[in-house]
């Protein structure tokens, strides 16, 4: 049997571009810190665990987004 790498009718909960405010809740490995955003896995480098920032949305790829904190 033959799977394909994408999920049909997969639908992210974020789209790019899209701005959210979110509580830093881990770091990952690379040092970036982990937000989720309706369950959804957002890396967001240079931020800490417990901050709370306000982030766009860069990148979304199947299981996880990527974010850069907006300048308030």
């Amino acid at each position: 049997m033959h799977y394909s790498r994408e999920r049909r009718g997969f639908t992210s909960p974020i789209s790019v571009g899209e701005t959210y405010d979110v509580k830093i809740e881990d770091v990952g490995r690379e040092g970036d810190g982990i937000a989720r955003v309706e369950g959804f896995v957002v890396f967001v480098p240079n931020t800490k665990k417990g901050e709370s920032v306000k982030i766009r949305v860069t990148k979304v790829s199947r299981r996880v987004a990527f974010a850069e904190v907006v300048a308030e």
